[in-house]
């Protein structure tokens, strides 16, 4: 997709196996190096990948349980990812990463 220049990219855990600073680096560059006409859709098991993307979809067991920004979602007080993100050791760190 990076090659071709295609509209539509798609990360799989695309970073999941290697560390925090390199993730950072990659993730930096794929929100600055690509247009706005281009669509990153992200699957990521780690929240600092998602913190600054313009709408989250969370999952359990396989079912869609929340679909909205991550400043929208982290507003409600029983809501799945800002459960996740409270029980981060790096909350601080994922709040400043949002938009």
């Amino acid at each position: 997709a990076i090659v071709r220049q295609s509209k539509l990219l798609i990360l799989d855990e695309a970073t999941s196996a290697i560390d925090y600073e390199t993730d950072s680096i990659i993730q930096s560059s794929l929100r600055n190096d690509f247009g706005r006409d281009v669509t990153v859709i992200t699957i990521a098991h780690r929240l600092q990948t998602v913190m600054d993307a313009d709408k989250i979809l969370v999952l359990d067991a396989g079912n869609m349980v929340e679909f909205d920004a991550p400043k929208n979602l982290l507003q409600k007080t029983d809501g799945y990812f800002k459960a996740l993100v409270d029980q981060s050791h790096d909350k601080q760190d994922l709040l400043s990463a949002m938009k």
